[in-house]
């Protein structure tokens, strides 16, 4: 495992630039600012995702709700699982990979659709409308 990046407490960590739909660069290129790993609260996590989102980043979108989902409740994994799975969706999509796009955003569907069955919070999100939004934006092109 000596070529992985991997930070003090030797848990990967990737240290290699990447573009801004997380593609890894050589060493030494300069890529996008990476995302902080910090855990932030629920309301914070959205709208740093969306703000990610906004710029161009579905990556680093994926990345933030991914920190959520590992440092968050567990009864509330599938929500943020499932909203990093539509990230990861759209960063197929704009890397061109139709098959792949499809694929993350029907399971980003049903790991959502399972959690808005629970009941549990979904912070104001109309879930139902995000992967509206993501299947539309995936058959658009």
């Amino acid at each position: 495992m000596g070529d992985r990046d991997r930070n003090e407490q030797g848990r990967a960590q990737q240290a290699r630039p990447r573009d801004a739909l997380g593609r890894p660069l050589p060493y030494g290129e300069v890529g996008v600012e990476p995302i902080s790993e910090e855990p932030l609260p629920p309301e914070e996590t959205l709208a740093y995702a969306r703000s990610l989102l906004e710029d161009g980043r579905p990556f680093a979108a994926h990345e933030a709700l991914e920190v959520r989902w590992k440092s968050g409740p567990e009864e509330e994994r599938e929500l943020w699982q499932g909203l990093a799975q539509l990230c990861v969706g759209l960063t197929h999509h704009e890397r061109g990979n139709s098959v792949g796009a499809s694929r993350l955003i029907e399971r980003a569907a049903g790991r959502l659709e399972t959690y808005e069955t629970g009941g549990g919070p979904t912070y104001g999100l109309d879930l139902g409308a995000l992967v509206g939004c993501a299947q539309d934006r995936v058959r658009s092109d």
